[in-house]
């Protein structure tokens, strides 16, 4: 009797496993059957909770070919979560500062699962490359979504290092990644100020900025990827595709990161990123 408990017991587990595997392979083999539109007018759903393609307003058929376009295809290239997709335009529109945009966009991450802190790590990642009066203008956009979403402000700290070792916890974080990159290449400066520069790096970025939590190294990693790609600031990008490998990202990651990025930088900055990516990964 025992021994025919445990049988039914291990018979009921294969049949939950086998119903969800073929639950997940109809819904993949699904959004391939379905068109563009479909596909574009569910995600609009999940995060506008709206409708889109309603040939409403001043210029309807921008917004056909935009739609479309965003979340009809771009949003079916490489396997990204829909919050990161949404996390890699927030801190895409966060650099433009196209704050309208990122007002909508930020309620859409909320809509999408990104969590309020979630939200806010990803505009802080966006200061040491844009530098802080974007950041302040971004940040103050998001919080006006979390007012309006009755979360209570300010956020939790995240604060996770000290006046005294913010230096030794940012250098954990950025060895591995890239080394002695900069302070080598800034070696030589007048009165040795390029030690101090490279210091900075180390401590504000890596320090101040990446060792705060709810976001790991992975997902930081990607969303400087968009930030990179927005600014148009190859040379760095070069380097932090580079260091988005070694944080974990492969390199079928990195590429959807990029083409997500596309329709809200243009296809000259999205392409010339993709060469970029594809000369590194030789």
């Amino acid at each position: 009797m025992h021994q025919s408990k445990i049988f039914l017991r291990a018979l009921l587990s294969i049949m939950i496993l086998f119903s969800i595997s073929t639950t997940t392979f109809a819904q993949t083999n699904g959004e391939k059957d379905m068109t563009r539109t479909e596909i574009c007018k569910r995600n609009y759903r999940i995060l506008f909770k709206g409708e889109a393609l309603t040939d409403i307003g001043t210029d309807p058929e921008m917004m056909q070919i935009l739609q479309k376009y965003i979340f009809g295809e771009v949003f079916t290239i490489g396997d990204l979560p829909i919050k990161t997709r949404e996390m890699l335009t927030v801190v895409s529109l966060s650099t433009q500062q196209t704050l309208p945009q990122l007002k909508a966009h930020a309620q859409a991450a909320l809509n999408a699962g990104v969590t309020p802190l979630e939200l806010r790590e990803a505009v802080y990642q966006c200061a040491p490359f844009i530098g802080f009066p974007k950041t302040l203008n971004a940040l103050n956009t998001i919080n006006e979504v979390f007012i309006e979403n009755n979360i209570k402000l300010p956020l939790e700290n995240q604060n996770k290092v000290t006046e005294e070792n913010r230096h030794e916890k940012g250098l954990a974080i950025q060895q591995p990644l890239y080394g002695t990159e900069i302070k080598d290449a800034l070696s030589g400066l007048p009165e040795d100020m390029g030690k101090e520069a490279a210091r900075l790096l180390t401590e504000v970025y890596f320090g101040d900025i990446c060792t705060r939590g709810v976001l790991d190294m992975k997902t930081r990693e990607l969303l400087t990827i968009s930030i990179l790609v927005t600014a148009g600031n190859w040379d760095t990008l070069s380097s932090h595709i580079k260091g988005s490998l070694k944080a974990g990202n492969t390199p079928a990651e990195i590429t959807a990161a990029i083409i997500q990025c596309m329709p809200y930088v243009g296809f000259p900055n999205g392409l010339k990123a993709l060469r970029i990516l594809k000369a590194e990964l030789k």
